[in-house]
This record gives structure tokens, sequence and C-alpha cells, in this order.
């Protein structure tokens, strides 16, 4: 006998959990790229762990509501932070040139 089938509900909440995960702002430099990948891997590790529980093929029930509670509890450990972010930085040169300033790269 297999397990049921999860909800079309929980598995679109899984596939937003999985969309909050990987979809972090861009790096607006090399060394925040550098940054933003890091906190990138630790991100995906934890998706690829939710998507194998969930995807599970030994017949087993599977607990969606708890895996994606599970990877946001790891997403939270890895926030998109502590780089700037491309968007940050457009917005810099756009103050700066507001200001008078030549917004040069920094």
């Amino acid at each position: 006998m297999s397990a049921p089938e999860p909800a079309r509900e929980e598995l679109l909440t899984a596939l937003e959990a999985v969309r909050e995960a990987i979809d972090i702002p861009h790096a607006a430099t090399v060394g925040d790229a550098e940054t933003r990948a890091k906190i990138l891997d630790e991100r995906l590790i934890s998706t690829v762990i939710m998507l194998r529980n969930i995807l599970g093929k030994d017949g087993r029930a599977v607990d969606v509501p708890w895996s994606v509670e599970c990877l946001r509890a790891r997403l939270a450990e890895h926030p998109a932070e502590g780089y700037k972010t491309w968007h940050e930085r457009v917005a810099e040169l756009e103050r700066d040139r507001q200001a008078g300033g030549r917004g040069d790269a920094r």
C-alpha cells in the first residue's frame, strides 16, 4: 500500500519555499558575489534535502508541511545578508548622481 499523495496546497507551499531559498538578490561586485555564493550554497543544500524528503520513492508518508518548516528554519540560519546587492549599488549610484557626485565604483 502506498502513502497518500500530498495535497496540492502543500506542494505549492513547498515550491514557494524553494523559490525563497534560491531567489536571492544578485551581488554588486565580485567580492559580494563570493559571499552570495556561500549563502546560496548553504540554502541549496537544505533545499535539496527537503526535495529528497518530499520526492522519496520508498512508499513512506511524506509530511510536506514539516519539511517546509524545516527548510524555512535552515533558511533563517543563512539569510541573504552580508553582501551588497546589485539593486543597492544602483540606488547608491543614483543618489550620488542626484547629489552631483560622479557615482564612481567603490
